[in-house]
């Protein structure tokens, strides 16, 4: 026998002894028909997703003037045209409020939502050259770009506290339910921003759409006026009062100003509809994104 051969079945007894490390195995199958969301992947990369927001807060900031004064201008300037056109003007009511502060306080949370969807309905397009050459959860990309709009609300909150000394309005206990709110915020941003993200990637002209939704969104949002006087309206159609529910951005801005500035009713109907649909636009949304992921790095 060869000197050889019998070290090496040496060699192959001493590595399938009782010590010896089974090799992992990797089996790929095909996927079924129901896609699992994996929502725990968020938190296991959450670094990455730190460093995600992080970068797109500065990149934001980069080279500007006013640096982080923009988060307050820009709903300190629309709420002024709102005030003018819509207050002074049109005479629209706003629940015996003054209109700068009816205005501003809905802007807030608004601005929010409409730059979160604009920049992460394109931030997996941006992102092409990560997806195309590591893996890591592609729900991390347009979640950091909603998420790093979180800064710019904490930059504008203060003016909004601003103008509440200024006009001698005192939040009551409801402001204890701001933060229930913020995250309703989020759950819609998050949402919608998912549904948008995904079909961007698919469809590149989603990105000329998404102007005109954010437009269009504004106006079917108590934003300008009262969800006080939506509901008559409704009802002079036939159409229950919770129906204006269906947009939830309408539930998270009436509530945030009932929980701030104290308006005269709750509307507990509206918030809770809105609240109903953030979670299937959330879902959906995520649901859709994780059944189109797979095809990301082929055609994005």
């Amino acid at each position: 026998m060869w000197p050889e051969l019998e070290e090496g079945r040496a060699g192959v007894a001493s590595c399938n002894g009782p010590l010896a490390r089974p090799t992992p195995v990797l089996v790929i199958g095909a996927a079924g028909r129901r896609v699992p969301l994996r929502l725990h992947e968020i938190w296991e990369y959450r670094e990455l997703l730190y460093f995600f927001v992080w970068r797109d807060v500065k990149v934001r900031y980069k080279q500007t003037i006013l640096g982080a004064a923009w988060a307050v201008l820009q709903p300190a300037m629309s709420a002024a045209v709102f005030t003018i056109f819509f207050g002074r003007l049109a005479g629209v009511p706003s629940d015996g409020l003054p209109y700068p502060l009816f205005a501003y306080a809905g802007l807030l949370l608004w601005t929010f939502f409409s730059v979160g969807i604009s920049q992460a309905s394109t931030s997996l397009v941006g992102s092409a050259n990560l997806i195309t050459k590591v893996y890591f959860p592609r729900l991390v990309v347009p979640a950091a770009s909603v998420l790093s709009g979180l800064v710019d609300l904490l930059v504008a909150t203060p003016f909004l506290v601003l103008l509440m000394i200024a006009y001698r309005v005192r939040p009551g206990l409801g402001i204890l339910l701001v933060p229930a709110l913020l995250l309703l915020a989020l759950a819609t941003t998050v949402g919608v921003a998912l549904w948008l993200s995904a079909l961007t990637v698919e469809y590149r002209d989603v990105r000329y759409i998404v102007p005109f939704l954010v437009q269009l969104w504004l106006f079917v949002t108590p934003v300008i006026y009262p969800a006080s006087q939506v509901g008559p309206l409704l009802a002079s159609w036939g159409l229950p009062p919770w129906l204006l529910g269906l947009n939830p951005m309408a539930g998270v801005v009436e509530g945030f100003r009932w929980a701030v500035l104290g308006t005269p009713t709750a509307p507990w109907p509206l918030v809770a509809s809105s609240a109903v649909f953030a979670g299937i636009i959330l879902v959906s949304g995520a649901s859709y994104f994780r059944t189109v992921e797979r095809s990301f790095a082929d055609v994005v």
